[in-house]
């Protein structure tokens, strides 16, 4: 069984700041880092980090080759990531004192996904293959119709979560994972019972997983409630937690573990994410657990 991550690969530039900057204020940063990055690209490391064999497929610009080179060393299949002449996807990251961000991205490359390239790669997989997509590359809705007819089992992050997503067809979703703002554009709902009743009336042949942060995750489907707590730690830097649960959910999930063992497994490991800087470069090894 397969695991295709159809999605974004860019560069993180991150800033340590005070307090994140309001509007009409300027602020001077502490410190500047760089990192590959991307929700894709980090779930895809994630994955490669968890034990699973995984395939990304997306696109950069020629100053991109090091994100290409950064998954190929971590054990990721990269033959399906294009070159294109458009600069590679970068964000600018801010992270305060107490680990929280805000952050703007620039698509870039991302946002140059083709049809042909959705037609070439999704037949390169079977039935039954898992794809896993997030929503920071072009081409959602072509992505998302083609892989359930091929038959695939589709994982679906949708963050960045803007009002285009409610439009995307949806129906052959397996697997929705979400936070809480995410739950709260899709339903109109702001308490986490709500929001997963809301979601299963919509999607009743889906699961829902819905991540609470330090809080916890609920996991819910048609025959199947469960709820696991967060690990305690002391957040240094959020960014790359949810890609770090989600790599690691999607990881134990192909290879067979029960559901609520790759709930406690992927929550492990985006508390150790939080407990370092950067984005992959925070993600832990297996091993590490």
């Amino acid at each position: 069984m397969n695991i295709l991550n159809f999605g974004s690969l860019n560069i993180d530039k991150v800033y340590e700041v005070d307090h994140l900057v309001r509007p009409g204020e300027t602020i001077t940063s502490r410190s500047f880092r760089e990192f590959c990055g991307g929700k894709g690209l980090n779930q895809s490391f994630a994955l490669a980090a968890a034990g699973a064999e995984v395939y990304h497929a997306g696109k950069i610009g020629r100053d991109g080759l090091l994100l290409k080179m950064f998954l190929e060393n971590a054990g990721v299949d990269v033959s399906m990531i294009g070159v294109t002449e458009e600069p590679t996807g970068h964000a600018n990251i801010q992270v305060n004192q107490d680990g929280e961000n805000a952050i703007v991205l620039f698509g870039g490359a991302n946002q140059k996904i083709t049809g042909k390239d959705v037609r070439i790669i999704l037949n390169k997989f079977e039935p039954g293959d898992y794809i896993l997509l997030q929503n920071e590359i072009s081409r959602m809705p072509e992505i998302l119709k083609q892989a359930s007819r091929a038959g695939l089992t589709i994982v679906f992050n949708p963050a960045p979560m803007g009002p285009e997503v409610l439009q995307y067809p949806l129906d052959g979703v397996k697997y929705f994972i979400m936070n809480e703002i995410e739950g709260e554009i899709f339903t109109g709902e702001t308490e986490p019972e709500h929001i997963i009743s809301s979601m299963l009336a919509t999607f009743p042949d889906a699961a829902i997983l819905l991540t609470l942060g330090e809080n916890g995750v609920y996991y819910t489907d048609a025959g199947k409630k469960l709820f696991v707590h967060a690990e305690k730690v002391t957040a240094l830097d959020t960014t790359g937690a949810g890609d770090t649960f989600v790599g690691y959910f999607v990881a134990e999930l192909v290879a067979g573990q029960p559901v609520e063992k790759c709930l406690r497994t992927a929550s492990r490991a985006a508390a150790i994410c939080v407990t370092r800087q950067g984005a992959a470069d925070s993600i832990p090894k297996k091993e590490e657990l």
